[in-house]
């Protein structure tokens, strides 16, 4: 990674100036993208904002702002709010002490516009680059995760997959908003998206897969499989509960998408599953229904009441091998197992030694 200090004049950062709300803002002669399109918008409150212009108007110095050097151009890494509040006090968008710029003095004007910031332009790879993101990434307001990635991997291929998954009201939020956790404008949908579809391809991770489709032309083969996924839930679980929100789907769907599922019997499975007392986690039903594994559905343990007053009936024998043990060293176990309709109760507890409960659990 090598990185260089410049001073920058505010004339020429605030050249080319364009404030294009969810399609981003960009400087510096059309040059630098200082937000990227459909990121959230970070406002400094007015106090930070006006504090900022008059650190200005006072030469008074402003943290080192990181620009990171890309094909052509550059990307603000750091340093967005400062630059958007100078911009738009030179845009005439709010007064600072009662002032407007263009109510300013020739010379007052110029003490501004000849300002220099202190920038650092970091330019690697795009691996160095997101973990020199990551590491100045302290202050202010802080990005996501997804956010530091967007600002790493620009091209055709993000902008693209921005317009299904990152701006209010997008397609995405259309069409599975129900289904998804978080907010399109903060990335959470296309960070969700992505890390499905790059379990799918077999990827390292969420950074190799947008790095291998950085210059993709569209997004379209990650949209088509969106749209895949939210199709095949919807019509094999056709009714909506709220515990349906925020779910792998894509990642069940990866994996179970090729088995024959029969909706009806599915329906009526997690009617029951939803009704059971036992079943603490109602949304891990519908991982269970695929794979068949009680662990995602918590089933609820015995008391440890419940298992001192057993134990104390059984006076401490082990009710399959018959031997003495001390009550920490048995465990509660089902006489009939949840799985053939037994419930966690009183009346379906024994009390085993961990070797007999183990024993019984790998048979």
């Amino acid at each position: 990674m090598k990185i260089k200090m410049h001073e920058v004049k505010v004339s020429e950062v605030f050249d080319g100036y364009e404030d294009n709300a969810e399609n981003g803002v960009v400087a510096y002669g059309g040059k630098l993208n200082v937000r990227p399109a459909y990121q959230r918008e970070f406002i400094y409150k007015d106090k930070q904002r006006d504090d900022v212009i008059r650190s200005v108007r006072q030469g008074f110095p402003l943290n080192v702002m990181y620009w990171a050097k890309s094909e052509d151009g550059y990307e603000m890494m750091d340093g967005q709010q400062r630059t958007i509040s100078i911009c738009q006090f030179l845009s005439g968008n709010f007064t600072v002490d009662n002032m407007l710029f263009n109510t300013l003095t020739k010379e007052e004007k110029s003490q501004i516009l000849d300002y220099k910031l202190n920038v650092y332009v970091c330019e690697g790879t795009d691996r160095e680059k997101l973990d020199w993101f990551r590491i100045i990434n302290i202050a202010g307001e802080r990005l996501t995760a997804q956010e530091m990635r967007n600002a790493i991997y620009t091209g055709s291929w993000l902008s693209d997959a921005k317009k299904y998954f990152s701006k209010h009201g997008c397609p995405a939020y259309g069409i599975a908003a129900n289904y998804l956790n978080g907010s399109a404008i903060r990335q959470d949908y296309l960070e969700t998206v992505i890390s499905w579809i790059t379990e799918r391809d077999g990827v390292k991770d969420i950074e190799e897969y947008m790095a291998r489709h950085q210059h993709d032309p569209d997004a379209q083969e990650m949209w088509l499989y969106f749209q895949s996924v939210i199709n095949w839930v919807k019509e094999n679980f056709t009714k909506y509960r709220r515990e349906m929100k925020g779910l792998q789907w894509g990642i069940y769907y990866n994996h179970h998408k090729d088995k024959k599922l029969n909706p009806a019997e599915l329906e009526e499975k997690i009617s029951a599953l939803m009704a059971d007392d036992d079943v603490t986690k109602k949304s891990g039903i519908y991982e269970f229904l695929l794979d068949g594994q009680e662990k995602h559905l918590s089933i609820r343990a015995f008391t440890d009441t419940q298992k001192r007053t057993q134990y104390e009936k059984q006076k401490g024998i082990c009710a399959r091998c018959g031997e003495h043990f001390e009550f920490d060293e048995m465990e509660g176990d089902h006489i009939i197992a949840w799985s053939k309709g037994g419930h966690t109760t009183p009346d379906n507890l024994r009390m085993l030694c961990k070797s007999c409960n183990a024993e019984k659990l790998n048979h």
